[in-house]
């Protein structure tokens, strides 16, 4: 298969790409904390972060729907509601009283949590589920590329974004991210289309692939894969959000910390191309034995006060961490199915919400018991990575096409 049915499939992949670029850039949020705590010195550390939570939480929420709005209408107008729902957002947030901090603090849940969430959310299902469609043969390769994308969204953009408000202002670099973000997906949108099929083989198609949700959902194999995606996330986020912090620790530049971002990008193309060669069984243990490395590795190099160790545990936890969304979209795909892919995909996204909540929350209790130290968060990532790979036994093969 070389083309999608509607021009080149390469080129629907490199556009998609772009545009979760652009939306990853919703995974940046560390970089608006110290300019928004500028301009209202009364908001705590908890209430800016709860940003970023809503988000999240609403990011998940809008995959799902898109996902069931894919169902009735064309995947063009739901990224046009997603591109609106980004343009109010940030270009809402640009708006917001720096002279009142309460009502400002609710509008910003509002407008970044729920609108940037959500148009995020919506966007990524879409563009996702749609461009797989169109690469069945290489489905692992298609969603590491554009997870690549989507993953050095906060890393490239990020960094610009940080430049541009110390020159121009926060609210005026908001207000231009609403602009560019919705112009880039709303034009972004005429170039993904699912691939057209004749009304035989679309026929064929639904009768005899693809699991509905409610099906997706009664498998014993899907809850044991979704805790899976849960305890390897979970493992990972506990080095994730403190790299920089883990890096000074040990002697090593802050900067260097952030090696663990290059490799979540780089891991999520590794993991891809790796699935469409060996597929699922072969895959997983990679991904899941990474993430046990990078636990083993931290764990040296703090016992020992080797900062190479520590380099390379980085390493391996943004390899392993990449990983698991790819194998998600390639797994899902596999196991239950073209069909209702859309909806499917988002639920098992779902897997991000308690991930997001267990990682940070160990790691905060490990550290503060330790008293800085991180030799036991480094112990808890090998706990959590062994306990996922005695669970990765259960899994038994299942591919819906056979």
């Amino acid at each position: 298969m070389k083309e999608s049915g509607n021009g080149n499939r390469w080129l629907m992949l490199f556009a998609g790409t772009i545009m979760l670029l652009f939306l990853g850039l919703i995974y940046a949020w560390s970089i608006f904390n110290a300019p928004f705590k500028s301009v209202y010195p009364t908001w705590t550390v908890s209430q800016l972060s709860m940003t970023f939570t809503i988000s999240m939480i609403f990011f998940c929420l809008s995959a799902f729907v898109a996902g069931n709005l894919a169902k009735k209408i064309s995947v063009k107008k739901v990224l046009w509601i997603a591109a609106v729902m980004l343009f109010i957002g940030f270009v809402g947030v640009s708006m917001l009283n720096p002279e009142n901090h309460e009502s400002s603090l609710i509008l910003l849940y509002i407008l970044y949590g729920f609108f940037g969430g959500s148009g995020v959310g919506m966007g990524y299902n879409s563009i996702i589920s749609t461009v797989n469609k169109s690469f069945a043969d290489r489905a692992g390769l298609a969603s590491g590329i554009m997870l690549l994308g989507f993953g050095l969204g906060g890393i490239v953009l990020g960094s610009l974004v940080n430049s541009v408000i110390e020159k121009i202002g926060l609210f005026t670099t908001f207000r231009i991210l609403g602009i560019a973000i919705a112009a880039i997906v709303f034009i972004g949108a005429a170039f993904i289309k699912p691939p057209a099929v004749d009304q035989k083989k679309a026929e064929e198609q639904n009768a005899a692939v693809g699991y509905t949700a409610g099906e997706m959902m009664r498998e014993k194999t899907f809850w044991i894969f979704v805790i899976w995606t849960v305890l390897l996330n979970s493992a990972s986020l506990l080095v994730i959000n403190s790299a920089a912090s883990i890096a000074v620790a040990f002697g090593i530049p802050a900067t260097l910390g952030l090696i663990v971002s290059l490799f979540n990008g780089v891991g999520r193309v590794v993991h891809g191309a790796f699935f469409d060669r060996f597929r699922e069984k072969k895959s997983t243990m990679l991904n899941n034995s990474f993430v046990f490395l990078a636990g083993l590795l931290l764990t040296l190099g703090a016992v020992f006060q080797a900062a190479p160790f520590i380099l390379l545990g980085l390493i391996f936890s943004g390899l392993g961490y990449g990983g698991t969304p790819t194998l998600a979209s390639a797994v899902i795909l596999d196991r239950f199915g073209p069909k209702n892919f859309a909806v499917n995909f988002s639920i098992a996204n779902f897997s991000l919400i308690p991930a997001a909540i267990i990682g940070p929350m160990i790691s905060s209790a490990l550290i503060e018991k330790s008293g800085g130290a991180y030799n036991s968060t480094f112990w808890m990532i090998i706990i959590l990575a062994a306990v996922a790979m005695v669970l990765r036994l259960f899994l038994k093969e299942q591919h819906a096409h056979k």
